[in-house]
């Protein structure tokens, strides 16, 4: 992961100094809006892989000698299917057509959308996978 971070940051700090020589050369604010969030995602997913590679240690994708075998195994633990991410976009909706309805609606859809996310960001602590011995 390490080499992914590299570049993505890199790309962050190409698009710091893009971002840079573009307001000083066209005074154009939405121009320059987009590359400093540009600057601000490359950086984000780099340092994400950065820190990531160096606490999981090295793959077997990064090394020269590697088997096809050694990367074999678990991978790592995914969730299953879940109906979570329907309610939180029915409830995102809810809460925009409050805009048009009335602020209650807003207030309702807000608090349905904190709610399905908090449980759609710990439903696997509270049904835990069973292992499939």
């Amino acid at each position: 992961m390490k080499v992914e971070g590299i570049i993505f940051s890199f790309f962050g700090i190409f698009a710091g100094v893009v971002a840079l020589v573009y307001w000083f050369w066209a005074k154009d604010p939405t121009g320059t809006a987009a590359l400093t969030l540009t600057t601000g995602l490359g950086l984000l997913v780099g340092g994400y892989l950065i820190f990531t590679g160096r606490r999981i240690g090295m793959r077997p994708q990064d090394l020269p000698d590697a088997e096809i075998a050694d990367g074999a195994g678990e991978l790592g633990h995914f969730t299953p299917g879940s109906y979570y991410p329907f309610f939180i976009g029915a409830s995102a909706v809810t809460a925009a057509m409050g805009f048009v309805f009335g602020i209650w609606l807003v207030v309702l859809g807000g608090a349905l959308v904190v709610t399905f996310v908090t449980c759609l960001v710990f439903e696997n602590f509270w049904h835990p996978p069973i292992p499939e011995d």
